[in-house]
């Protein structure tokens, strides 16, 4: 009897890890020919970005790809582009389309945790497709990944809006994930960096955006993972509260590695935090994962492209910092 209790334990012990190691659906890469939709489930596109959304268009265009505009995406509900019956329903018609290979958020904002339970995802996942975006978007991100299917963390149709000799890297990196092309970056090594070589499954995305998804069936598991995270707009001591959060929450207990990427716009507060944000985030986290800073993603214009659900390599030195994704 005592064989069967071991057994027994030692499987509640490995289960969450195995769980954590599935392995994602991959989406058909994009093709020329393909269809995809932009569309906003989230924040207001007030009528000035109707420009900026038709060269997002256009931009797809010129890659062979046809694309779509979401019904609703123009519409003006107070803070929304839309009420959330009207984001909600545009989502949907694209998640249930099989003709649709790619759904593009054009913005971020606020506003896609409102329509998450909204949506029916089982056409979805007899034929899955990209869901693409940053920031906000974290909450399909998280979701999602969740239901087994990879995402892509990268650029928005909006982005466009910065100055085009910045983005180069933007544009190129998104082309390629979305085409299934070799994705792989090399950056410069922040003295703040805990060196190692890991690999693992990445995920994530913004950090108020998983620390609102705690405790619902969108909570993601790190265990065995790499963890990547930015910010924008907030003090230090909120940025703090936050990851103490996914941290009494179990976030950093197995995790592999902690990518951070940009952390923006950090607001001073009358009374100094009294350290750097690099100092903040390494008292949080364990000391014996590996750590990089500076990585080249979240609300800047240099915003790189990750698959989240993907399996990547991480090797982090004194001088550089590789990220390798597998095919």
């Amino acid at each position: 009897m005592k064989k069967y209790f071991f057994l027994f334990g030692f499987l509640l012990m490995i289960l969450p890890s195995v769980t954590a190691q599935k392995q994602q659906i991959k989406p058909p890469y994009l093709q020329k020919g393909d269809s995809i939709v932009i569309l906003a489930p989230a924040g207001i596109l007030k009528p000035s970005r109707k420009l900026v959304i038709l060269k997002a268009k256009k931009l797809a265009e010129s890659w062979g790809l046809h694309v779509a505009l979401g019904k609703n995406m123009f519409q003006q509900e107070h803070h929304f582009s839309g009420t959330d019956a009207e984001r909600a329903a545009d989502f949907q018609q694209a998640l249930n389309n099989t003709n649709i290979k790619a759904i593009w958020a054009a913005r971020g904002g606020y506003g896609s945790v409102r329509v998450l339970d909204k949506l029916a995802y089982s056409q979805f996942l007899k034929h899955p497709k990209w869901i693409i975006g940053y920031s906000d978007i974290t909450a399909f991100h998280n979701h999602i990944h969740n239901l087994g299917v990879e995402t892509i963390h990268g650029m928005m149709a909006t982005s466009l809006e910065e100055n085009p000799q910045k983005i180069t890297e933007t544009i190129s990196s998104f082309k390629r994930a979305l085409f299934g092309e070799k994705l792989s970056y090399t950056i410069t090594s922040s003295k703040y960096n805990r060196k190692g070589e890991v690999s693992g499954q990445i995920i994530g995305g913004n950090l108020a955006i998983l620390t609102s998804m705690l405790g619902s069936k969108s909570q993601l598991n790190t265990d065995g993972k790499i963890l990547f995270i930015e910010e924008i707009g907030e003090y230090k001591y909120a940025i703090d509260r936050m990851l103490q959060s996914l941290k009494r929450a179990g976030y950093f207990k197995n995790v592999n590695a902690v990518i951070v990427g940009n952390m923006s716009s950090i607001k001073k507060n009358s009374t100094k935090w009294g350290s750097s944000i690099e100092q903040l985030i390494l008292d949080v986290l364990p000391n014996n994962i590996p750590v990089i800073f500076d990585f080249p993603a979240g609300h800047e214009a240099d915003n790189r492209s990750l698959i989240f659900g993907r399996r990547a390599q991480l090797s982090i030195n004194e001088n550089e910092v590789t990220l390798e994704f597998e095919t």
